[in-house]
Order: structure tokens, then C-alpha cells, then sequence
């Protein structure tokens, strides 16, 4: 059992390393098990085909989300709660990549995916919306409280297709951590004229941060 767990833990690796590389539509099952050095019979052991691999990394998605995207504990911490927020989004962006970049594509031949899509990103909303709440409250940021909601949205539709606006911008050209940065930078600047006078610094630090991350 051990070593079945492995084996499919590679074949996930393998193929979100490929889908990164040159996109998920241009991956079969045949290249993941050559990547791996394995038998297309061995990792249809593991799934059933690509559909079922895609869906597997989309738990994996998932469950990062769930455990990355959570609202400050604490008063005192949330500023840090912001920083761990906004690391959270680079690193669910970079891993992720080849998601954010075809989502369109992906889930239009996938109905039980779009649905479990659709489900996961009803509770990203209200983590985010938690954040922002937590942040209200622990004075960092200074907003109406009719305002959260489309405040969240605004967040949430900027990482879902940032890395899909840069493959419009430049098709031919790789994503890379400085671009994907670029884009926490923007989200970073959503929240920058909520601002409150004290957060302010600190924010303005957190900004020349991912200013020299962005390259």
C-alpha cells in the first residue's frame, strides 16, 4: 500500500510539473508515464485517465486553500495575517499555474469538476470575506461593511485570471514567479486605499517587498 501511495503521488508531481510546463491540453497519459519512466498500464492503475488525474490535483487545490486562506486569530497578528495571506495566493498561483491559466477550457469538459469548482470557490469567497472582516476589526483596514463582499469578488476574480490575462497579453511567453508575484502585487494594491493610518506603513513595506519579488 505504501508504495502505491507513492507511485500515485509521483504520477500527481509529474503531471502538475507538465501541465506547467506546456499546458494541460498538450499532456496525455502516455507522456506523464514517459516523464516517469513508468508503463501507461501502471499508471492507469492509479487513474483511470487524465480527466481523473486533473480532478485529484484539484482536491490537492483545494485543500490548500482551505488550510492557507484563513482570517487573523489574533489582533496583534493581523498584519502578519496579511503577509501569510498574500504568500498563500503566490503559492497556490505557482503551483497551480496551468489551472489558473485554461480554467475556462478545463471545466467546460469536465460537468462533476465545474461543479466541485464552483463549490470550492462559494467557500473561497467567504474565507475571504473573513479575512477582510478580520482585518475591520483588528483596525488594518477601514471599509463600509456593505463594501466586503465586492471587495472579496474583486480579489478573488484577480488571482482566478491573472495568469490567464498574462497568457492573452504574451501567448508564446513562459509564466514565471516574477509574473505570478506581479499579480500579488495587484491584489496587494486592492487593499492598499482601505488602508488604515497605522497599517498604512507596514502595507507600503509589504508593497516594496513584492515590488522586488515582481522584478
Amino acid at each position: 500500500m505504501e508504495k502505491k501511495l507513492r507511485t500515485k503521488d509521483k504520477i500527481l508531481q509529474a503531471s502538475i510539473e507538465l501541465f506547467n510546463q506546456v499546458g494541460e491540453r498538450q499532456v496525455t497519459t502516455n507522456h506523464i508515464a514517459a516523464h516517469l519512466g513508468i508503463s501507461p498500464g501502471n499508471l492507469y492503475y492509479h487513474f483511470r485517465n487524465k480527466e481523473d488525474i486533473v480532478r485529484q490535483i484539484f482536491k490537492e487545490y483545494a485543500k490548500l486553500l482551505e488550510t492557507r486562506i484563513k482570517p487573523p486569530s489574533d489582533k496583534a497578528e493581523a498584519l502578519d495575517a496579511l503577509a501569510c495571506y498574500l504568500d498563500a495566493v503566490f503559492e497556490l498561483m505557482w503551483r497551480f499555474h496551468f489551472f489558473y491559466a485554461n480554467l475556462p477550457d478545463i471545466l467546460s469538459r469536465d460537468p462533476a469538476l465545474q461543479q466541485d469548482y464552483l463549490q470550492v470557490q462559494q467557500g473561497v469567497l467567504l474565507r475571504v470575506t473573513a479575512v477582510l472582516k478580520a482585518l475591520k476589526q483588528s483596525d488594518v483596514i477601514q471599509i463600509d461593511d456593505e463594501d466586503i463582499t465586492d471587495l472579496a469578488h474583486s480579489i478573488k476574480l484577480l488571482v482566478t485570471f491573472w495568469i490567464s490575462y498574462l497568457k492573452t497579453q504574451a501567448p508564446q511567453k513562459d509564466i514565471d514567479q516574477a509574473s505570478v508575484y506581479q499579480g500579488v502585487l495587484k491584489v496587494l494594491l486592492l487593499f492598499k486605499p482601505y488602508a488604515t493610518e497605522h497599517a498604512r506603513p507596514r502595507i507600503t513595506r509589504l508593497q516594496q517587498h513584492y515590488e522586488a519579488l515582481a522584478g
